[in-house]
């Protein structure tokens, strides 16, 4: 899964979970900083529409399913074909990407 779509991810899932919306997200994969918001990915300059169902990332250009359950939530990235599952505990964010077959931190 591309950098973009995992942050977006970690940005939609806190902001749906902790119902605010978060202005940055940190990755501890790449150790920086990214301001981002659940509409708008600065960094790619690119907009991202949301719905019930999961959100659209124009810089990439697919669609991400995303389903929340409590702290948990679940997708599927239409990019590259592949689940996805994490956890939001507070302002940090934990993805399991399926295709890459790891795990990936973030805080927002």
């Amino acid at each position: 899964m591309k950098e973009e779509l995992r942050r977006a991810i970690a940005v939609n899932a806190a902001a749906r979970i902790n119902s605010r919306n978060p202005s940055s997200v940190y990755s501890y994969d790449r150790g920086r900083h990214s301001s981002m918001s659940p509409n708008y990915d600065y960094e790619t300059g690119a907009h991202i529409t949301g719905s019930a169902s999961g959100f659209y990332h124009y810089g990439v250009g697919t669609h991400v399913s995303l389903k929340v359950n409590g702290n948990n939530f679940s997708g599927y990235d239409y990019d590259c074909g592949h689940h996805f599952s994490g956890r939001v505990s507070g302002n940090s964010i934990q993805i399991y990407d399926y295709g890459e077959g790891s795990y990936f931190n973030y805080s927002v």
